[in-house]
Parts: C-alpha cells; structure tokens; sequence
C-alpha cells in the first residue's frame, strides 16, 4: 500500500474516531509498526493530526486551551447538575473528602448533605461554596491558575500528601481507552494525580462530551477511577472501569 493511501486511511479514522493507537492502525493497515510511526510523524509535521502516547488523535479532538470557568459553567448543565446530585450521595458522615477544582464537582455543593463530612479542595470558588453551606472546609495552598480557578504548583502538591481520603471527586477534559484521563495543564493534572493517589477510592465526574478526547496531560488511567457519567460511548471503557451511567 502507498504512503498517501496510508495517510487517508490514518485520517479517515481520526476524522471518525477521534483517536487512534499504532497497534490499531498497524492491523488494520497490515503494516508494521514502525510503519505507522513514520506516517504519524509526517502527518504530525504537515500540521493533519496530533501524536499522543501510543497512537495519534484529531486536531479537533486534541485540545490544546481550555475556556475559562465562567464560560463552561452553563455547558451542559443539566447533565453535569445530575451526575454530580448523584456524586454527592455517594458521601457519608465519617468521610474525609478531596473535591476537585471543575464545573462538574462545583455542582455537588447544592446536593451536599453531611454536614459530619470534611471536605478538602483546590477550587477556590468551591472552598468558599462549602464554608457558606456550614460545611468543614480546608483549602490547599499553591499558585492559583486562572483558567480554571485552581490551586496548583509545588506547595498544593505538598498540602495533599499529608491527607488520606476516603473518596475523591475529580473533573477531567477528556477520556480515552489509551490515554486515560486527560488535562490541557501539567500543574494541574499533577494535582489531580496526587489526590487520586492519596484517595481510596476516586469517581471521575464527566458529561457525555468529554468521551474520546485527548488533552496534552494524562493524569490518570481509565482502570485507577469510578465514572460517572450520563452516557457512556460504546467501546472499551466499560470494561476497563466501573462506569456508572446516572439516571439508568
């Protein structure tokens, strides 16, 4: 098979998938390997598509910026308000809880219930939601991103290594098969790393969207987090990790 019918097929695939691995495309191309990893490095270079780890994703898939948190609030809302009422069932009286930063888990606070739970977060909007509800609240320390109203940097990661939570909510950009979960900001995603680490168990709150996109940092495996969604895409996440879809 020529390059330029490689290349189309390559392409086609992103344009309807949205991502795609090098041990996909090479059985599929009956190609090697090798093969595939040069075409992906000349269509990264002609600006066609995105490398990522193990595979490539669409230009329009790959996000590269993130719109601010004033900007996000009201996209898919009602979706985001259900997963996240059913989030904060899922909270008892004796849980130590890490909520992160994110439109999503802010959509938790008006659902909230224990008042014998204590909450720790890096979204400032979301420390002072919970301190106004009459909730226990502490707020990490750390160079505040403006994007997303979040505490980052050296000293939040710091702050969180000495807490041992029950659960752990958490927001993310995009999720894959290959790449996990996903965030434009390293500072960020390393955040979001340590609070899963430091956490028994983790839910991740994502609308429908946020399926089969990639962002620049992976932050997590599919396998190392609960879902909770509203729809779940056909594929492998189900099997790779407990999915729950809110409302079924």
């Amino acid at each position: 098979m020529l390059a330029q019918e490689r290349y189309r097929i390559i392409l086609d695939q992103l344009s309807a998938d949205g991502t795609a691995t090098v041990a996909g495309l090479s059985a599929r191309l009956g190609a090697s390997e090798a093969t595939v990893r040069r075409d992906l490095n000349a269509l990264a270079k002609a600006g066609k598509l995105q490398k990522v780890f193990g595979g490539a994703a669409s230009i329009r898939q790959m996000g590269l910026f993130e719109e601010r948190v004033s900007r996000r609030e009201q996209q898919m809302f009602a979706e985001k308000d259900m997963i996240a009422a059913y989030a904060a069932t899922l909270i008892r009286d004796d849980d130590f809880v890490f909520i992160d930063s994110g439109t999503t888990t802010a959509c938790m606070i008006p659902h909230l219930t224990n008042a014998n739970a204590t909450y720790v977060t890096n979204g400032v909007l979301h420390a002072y939601r919970l301190l106004s509800a009459g909730f226990k609240v502490h707020l990490i320390g750390g160079r505040l991103r403006p994007e997303t109203e979040a505490i980052v940097g050296a000293e939040a990661l710091r702050g969180l290594m000495k807490y041992n939570f029950t659960k752990a909510f958490m927001g993310t950009n995009g999720i894959t098969e290959d790449e996990g979960f996903t965030t434009p900001d390293a500072e960020e995603a390393s955040v979001k790393a340590a609070a899963i680490e430091r956490s028994f168990v983790a839910f991740v709150l994502a609308d429908r969207t946020k399926f089969n996109r990639v962002f620049p940092v992976t932050f997590s495996r599919a396998d190392a987090c609960c879902i909770l969604t509203d729809k779940c895409p056909k594929g492998r996440i189900g099997e790779l990790t407990i999915v729950k879809e809110v409302g079924k």
